[in-house]
């Protein structure tokens, strides 16, 4: 089966987690909003009244006659099918625990960039932790070695360094900022 994800085309944001998951299993994926007419493909799934269960946003994942929303629920379901997850309930849900706590810290992060109002652009309202991360990292080593192992599982690093990743840029959640690097 061919599955199609569906999520804006310019960003990483919270479709980035289910390219991973896809990645890493090795699935048939086509990510429709990235292809010629994808967003409007998606708008109409999401407005449509022949779809029995629309998503309310993206992303959503089509897997033959399933429309899966929300990230964690994706994950969930792909977990299962391509044995991403444990089998065993207790460890199944434990997972999904965690994806439910780093969907919160995304949300903390996106709070970061819209601290006035989520509805103006960072530019609008220039607040951001500078140079954060970097003295944070020794804090948090176990957590720098996760991010580690997993950028080097080899699915994961021929997909970061494919074209079908799409690059950090100002418009995503997982946005850079040169100068609040320091960078010029």
């Amino acid at each position: 089966m061919r599955y199609e994800l569906y999520y804006w085309s310019s960003i990483q944001g919270r479709g980035e987690f289910v390219r991973l998951a896809l990645e890493e299993a090795d699935a048939d994926y086509v990510d429709v909003a990235r292809q010629p007419g994808g967003e409007a493909e998606m708008m109409r799934l999401m407005e449509s009244e022949e779809v029995r269960r629309p998503s309310f946003a993206p992303p959503f994942l089509k897997a033959g006659a399933l429309l899966i929303g929300q990230t964690a629920d994706i994950l969930l379901y792909l977990g299962g099918q391509h044995s991403l997850a444990p089998v065993a309930e207790a460890g199944r849900l434990w997972v999904h625990q965690l994806q439910l706590t780093i969907a919160d810290l995304v949300d903390e992060a996106h709070d970061t960039h819209h601290p006035i109002a989520s509805s103006l652009y960072y530019e609008d309202q220039r607040y951001a932790f500078p140079r954060a991360m970097a003295a944070l990292e020794p804090n948090y080593p176990r957590v720098v070695a996760l991010h580690d192992r997993i950028a080097a599982r080899p699915r994961i690093a021929a997909y970061l360094g494919s074209d079908r990743r799409i690059p950090f840029n100002r418009h995503g959640i997982f946005r850079h900022y040169p100068e609040l690097d320091g960078e010029t």
